[in-house]
Parts: structure tokens; sequence; C-alpha cells
């Protein structure tokens, strides 16, 4: 009874202070986010909490990967049920022959924690084979990457192991219900009743020690993203479009001294991009299916989010006082604690050196300090390190906060970049070509009518749709093939439609994106006002930057338009029988996704159902498609700026398409079809692997004699 009594003591003092060291932990890493600025958050319960289900219980990110994806379900819900035996095991350990309550039913929870808890050790032996003897590349092999399965494997097995010396302890008859701890007594019958008792207590406290350990050494670890990853989903509803935060540069007189856009301190991120960076997994799937770094260039996306988080807390330690790891005592060594001891101390009189010391860190800036210009300027904004994300971390919108301060504060831009934008500022165009020219693509075929909204308002006429062309429709000699074979195939359907013609501006997103934020608002209030003047509700465009920013960007600045991507157009009119492809087009075709117009907007089926309904075309996909298709490389302005290190992305992308012998590469972006034009002749298979456009293919199959020729 007195060693029942010690143990009840032990027991209570030792899960108490393991409770109170998790509180401390948490509240500490929600006073450092705390630091960051604050939000406006609309509940919208209904869908946050659908988002809980599909993406946290329903794993559906994670069942991508379909191996990684198993282990995890089977960690993720074995853990979530082996919780239930963990405390009838508990419960025997503080009252001998006792268990839970469950009457007649408690045979069946006994043989289905078995169950679970084998599976959970499969998973556990399964994972550990992934890491450390198959080596993937994305895994980290650490010592801490392996303390969980160990930590998990270690309650797997002292649970197994206590219940069979529970069976000798008590001299119980083995039975069905549980096997394998039936079979340890077995194994060990030989011992005596207060032998089995010893190796039960020494089971049931390692059990506890680890499980109470786990406790607070989640919160401080990676594995933070048991806590923080379902916050993140249900926080973040709007993070499957991309769409950027706009800027407010109405500014009181008071603010313009010390004016600062972007993100130039950790501060500067909001409670949501800090919440992302406790709740990276460090799974590496970012990494994985990132094109710069797939490419040899120095950015890394999990990287990137492992140092802001490591800065987060050391910058928090420093900002709080609050030591982020615990016991303190025993990491005392730690330059997080160090910080906080000094915060604190510094709050005292006479600590000069202290309060310099914590001034570096408070002033230390991200880019340079923490984050290099080159990574920051290697990210072709695909998002598919986002899609890839098992927990819906956002990687771009950091990126481009960072890119804002470099150009918005400080400054600073790529020179190829900085061309293009003074390009736009003057003539509409990163090319810099006369704004007066911008129209004169419609003249190369005249049988073609084309007309302007000026045109049309001079006649009386109306129009159903604007046609965007964009700078690539409007200046690029290729794209404006692509602009021509679409206008004619809405000649073909009745369609009405305009262009702005000389008067359209460049949409903006190219200046958003490399960090110019100012120059787009100015770009997309005076677009606005151009769409409001003339009445414009519906807008169509052959450019998936154009469309997204459009679509999900312009209604910040109050834009109240329906917005198209020519292919959507195209495949509505060939099921309404308005355009009947019926001339063959004998050719093997590969579909490249555009980043913006598949990720950002989800339209992958348009494309692929125009090129179904042509005759004589065969489809075949390559390995990376649809949400895991791979970026072209002209995201982000990177089309206005040349790859200073490792391989082309757009090389890397077109042998990813030529793996599946094509004689066509198709896409619906004049960016993208430029890239892979470029890597065709790079590779040198210009000659036999042609590049179009899809409306340009419709318009072979529509068209027949009038055809175009197929353009490398």
């Amino acid at each position: 009874m007195g060693l029942l009594l010690v143990n009840w003591i032990l027991f209570l003092a030792i899960t108490i202070y393991a409770l109170y060291l998790f509180v401390r932990v948490v509240r500490t890493r929600i006073a450092y986010i705390q630091l960051g600025q604050k939000i406006d958050f609309d509940l919208q319960l209904k869908k946050r909490v659908n988002d809980l289900i599909v993406y946290v219980f329903g794993q559906k990110k994670l069942i991508k990967d379909k191996k990684s994806g198993a282990i995890h379900v089977m960690m993720f819900y074995g853990f979530i049920l082996v919780q239930f035996g963990a405390i009838d095991f508990i419960v025997k350990g503080l009252a001998p022959g006792s268990h839970l309550p469950f009457g007649p039913l408690y045979s069946g929870f006994v043989f289905f924690q078995e169950l679970v808890t084998l599976m959970i050790v499969v998973a556990v032996i399964w994972a550990f084979y992934r890491r450390y003897i198959e080596k993937l590349v994305r895994l980290k092999r650490g010592f801490k990457a392996g303390l969980v399965l160990i930590f998990i494997g270690g309650l797997m097995l002292s649970v197994l192991i206590g219940n069979g010396m529970e069976l000798i302890w008590h001299g119980e008859e083995g039975t069905w219900t549980e096997p394998v701890a039936t079979t340890i007594a077995a194994a060990f019958g030989w011992m005596g009743s207060t032998a089995a008792a010893v190796v039960f207590f020494l089971s049931w406290w390692v059990h506890l020690l680890i499980l109470l350990t786990f406790l607070v050494y989640v919160p401080q670890s990676k594995h933070a993203h048991l806590l923080a990853g379902p916050v993140n989903v249900f926080m973040n509803q709007d993070k499957r479009t991309g769409k950027l935060e706009k800027i407010n540069f109405d500014l009181e007189e008071e603010d313009e001294e010390n004016v600062s856009f972007g993100a130039g301190k950790i501060e500067d991120f909001t409670y949501l991009q800090m919440i992302d960076l406790y709740a990276c997994v460090e799974c590496g799937r970012c990494t994985n299916v990132c094109p710069a770094t797939g490419t040899g260039k120095m950015l890394s996306p999990m990287d990137l989010i492992i140092r802001l988080r490591d800065h987060l807390t050391e910058k928090g330690a420093a900002v709080t006082g609050q030591s982020p790891w615990v016991p303190a005592g025993a990491f005392s060594n730690t330059e997080g604690n160090q910080l906080a001891q000094m915060a604190r101390a510094a709050q005292g009189q006479g600590q000069q050196e202290t309060a310099a010391s914590l001034e570096n860190v408070e002033s230390s800036t991200l880019i340079g300090d923490v984050i290099t210009e080159e990574e920051i300027w290697g990210c072709t904004t695909c998002r598919n390190c986002e899609d890839a994300c098992p927990v819906m971390n956002e990687h771009v919108d950091k990126i481009i906060d960072l890119r804002r301060y470099l150009v918005l504060t400080e400054g600073k831009m790529d020179q190829e970049a900085q061309r293009a934008m003074m390009n736009i500022e003057r003539q509409g165009n990163p090319w810099g070509l006369s704004k007066k020219e911008r129209e004169n693509w419609k003249d190369e075929d005249e049988s073609v009518r084309i007309p302007t909204v000026k045109e049309l308002e001079k006649e009386g006429e109306e129009f159903e749709y604007l046609f965007w062309v964009s700078s690539m429709g409007s200046y690029d000699n290729r794209s404006q093939k692509i602009a021509m074979s679409f206008a004619k195939l809405m000649n073909k359907a009745g369609v009405k439609f305009a262009i702005l013609g000389n008067k359209e501006r460049n949409s903006g997103d190219t200046a958003r994106r490399i960090g110019n934020e100012f120059l787009f608002q100015e770009l997309a209030e005076k677009n606005i006002k151009d769409f409001e003047k003339h009445g414009v509700k519906k807008i169509v465009t052959i450019d998936p930057h154009a469309y997204n920013v459009f679509k999900r960007e312009y209604p910040d600045f109050g834009f109240e338009g329906e917005v198209y991507h020519h292919t959507e157009l195209l495949a509505e009119l060939v099921k309404e029988g308005k355009l009947q492809p019926k001339y063959d087009v004998n050719e093997t075709i590969t579909y490249h996704d555009s980043c913006y117009l598949g990720r950002y907007n989800e339209v992958y089926e348009p494309p692929r159902d125009i090129l179904k309904m042509i005759p004589g075309v065969n489809v075949v996909e390559m390995q990376r498609n649809r949400q895991n298709g791979m970026c072209c490389g002209a995201g982000g302005g990177m089309m206005w700026m040349e790859e200073k290190s490792g391989n082309r992305i757009n090389e890397a992308r077109t042998e990813q398409a030529l793996n599946v012998s094509p004689t066509t590469i198709s896409s619906g972006c004049p960016y993208c079809l430029t890239m892979l034009s470029d890597g065709t002749k790079a590779k040198e298979v210009e000659e036999t692997v042609s590049t179009n456009d899809i409306a340009e293919i419709l318009a072979r199959s529509i068209f027949g004699d009038e055809k175009e020729e197929k353009t490398a």
C-alpha cells in the first residue's frame, strides 16, 4: 500500500510538472506569434470546419505520396486511438487489478488496442526504413528526426510488455483478445509474480515518462505541427488561391518618416504567416517539388520556413524575455534561452552591455541576416510548394513580402527586372516598345475582325467580352499568332468582342510579383477605371497571369466583372456546337499546365477537353501534370530575368515533356509557350517537336485548309 501511495505521489508530481511545461511552451510560442501584425478574421465557420475534415482528418495532401501518406495515416489515427489504451494502462498502474469501465465491451476494446498498437509499430519500422535505409533526399536524418520514432516505438513496446507482465503478475490466463500480451506472458512464464510486477511498473513508468516527455517535446520541436497545423488549416480559408494582400499606401503624416513596406523584420509578417512557421512539418515535400531547388538553385522552401521560424524563436526570446526551451535549466546553453535571460536581466539597472547584445538581435534584418537575396529572387511563384504542403503553409506570400521590402523600402532590384519595370511604367509593356504600336498585331490578317472598344462605340455596337490581349499577345511575335488564332475562332463562333487596342496597359501582375506593389496598384486602378468607362462586364484573355490578377486580386480594388481564360471560353463554344472541330490533327500532344491557370485557379480540364474533341489528337500526360505540374520558369517576373545559377528551369520542364515522346507540346499560356519553345531549341528538337497553344491546335482542326503552320 505504501509503494502505491509513493507511486501516486510521483505520478501526480511529474504529470503536473509536465503539463505546466507544456502550457508554458505553448504560451511562449503564442507570445512570439503575437509580435506580428494583426489581421482581420472572417470566421466562415462552415468552410473552415470542412477544411479541418478534408485536410486534417482526411489527410488529403499527405496521401498524394502514397507510401509516406500511408505511414502518416497509420500513425495519425493510431496515435489518436491508442490514447484510450494509454489511459487504460495508466489506470492499471495506479489501481492494480482495475481497468477502464467498459463492461462486456472491454475484451473487444483490448483486442482493438493491440491491433492499433501493432499497426503503429509497423508504421514506425516503415518510417525508419524510409528515412535511414531508403534515405529519401527530402527527409532529414539527424538525431532529432529519429527521436520521435524512438518515442512512439518506446510507447508501443512498453505498453505491450506491461500488459504481458500484468497477466503473469495477476496469474491470469492468456486470451485471444490479447494475442501479443499472451505471447509475451507465455515467453516469460518462468517469472514469478513479484518479478513480473517489478517489470510491469518499470514498463509503466517508461511509458508514462516517454508520454510526458513527448508532450513537452512536441510544441518546441518540428512536431509543433501537431498543434499549429490544424490551427493553420482552420485559420486560412483562402490559402488555395495564392491571393496577395494589398499594401495601404495612405499613411498619416507622423508615419511617413519611418515608413517601411514589405517584410524587413520578422515582426512585419502577420499572425497567420507566423503560424505557418510553427506549423511546418519539415517533411521536405515543398522542396522536393520546387523548380528552383530541382535545377540547382539556392532556394529551398522548407529551409526558408525553418530559418524564419528559428529567427522568430530567437527574436521572440530577446523581445519577450520568455525562454523558448524547457526545462529552462536543462537548456541554459541554448542561444534562445540565453537571449531570454539577457532580456530579463536588461530590465534591471546597469545592464548596458546586455542591452547592446539584445539590440543586435532585435535589429537584425531578415534579408541578409536570415534569407539571402539570391533565394528571394530564385522563386518563380509557382506555388507547387504550397500545393504539396500537408498543413497548407504559404511560402510565396512571404517571398513577395521580402521582395516588396527590397524594392519599395531599400530600392533594390535585379537590373533586368528594373528595366522591365521602367518600361512598363513608361510604355505599358516590359520591352519598352511604343504604346502606339500595341494594336498593330491585328493588321496581320485583315480577314479577321478585331474591333477596338473605341471603334464599336463610334459604330454604336456593343460587345460581350473584352479581349485582354496582354503585352505578350500585343508585342511578342510568337504570342501574336495565339491572339490571332483566338480572335479568328471567336469570329467563327459569332462571339462579340472588342480590344482596348493602344489604350490597353499592362495588367500589373509582373510588377506585383517582382515586389513593385506601388506600380501594380497604379496600373490596377487605371485599368479598372477603363473597364468601368467602357462598361466591361466580361473579360477573356490568353494570359493566365492577367486572368489570375483580374479574377483574384482586382476585386480588392473594386473590380466586379467575370473573367475567363481563353481555353475556358473555347471549351464552352465547342461543347455548345458553335465551334466544330472536323479536320484531323494527327499529333501526339502533351499538355503543360500553366501555374497561374492550374494551381492558382484550378483550371485543368478545359484545355484537355478541347484536345479530346479534336479528331486525330492523341493526348499523353507528362509524369508531372495538373496540380503537380512543374513550372516553365517564367512566373514571378522571372520571364524578364536571367537564371544566374543552376540549370535552366524551362529546359528541365522540356525534358519532362520529351520523355513521353510527343510531336507537339501544348500550353494555354504565352509565357509557357515561349519558355517551352526555347527549351525545344536548346534540346535541338524544334524540327520534330512543335510548340502550340490550344487555340492554334483548335484552329487547325476547324479551318482545315486555312490551318496555320506548325510553329516550333
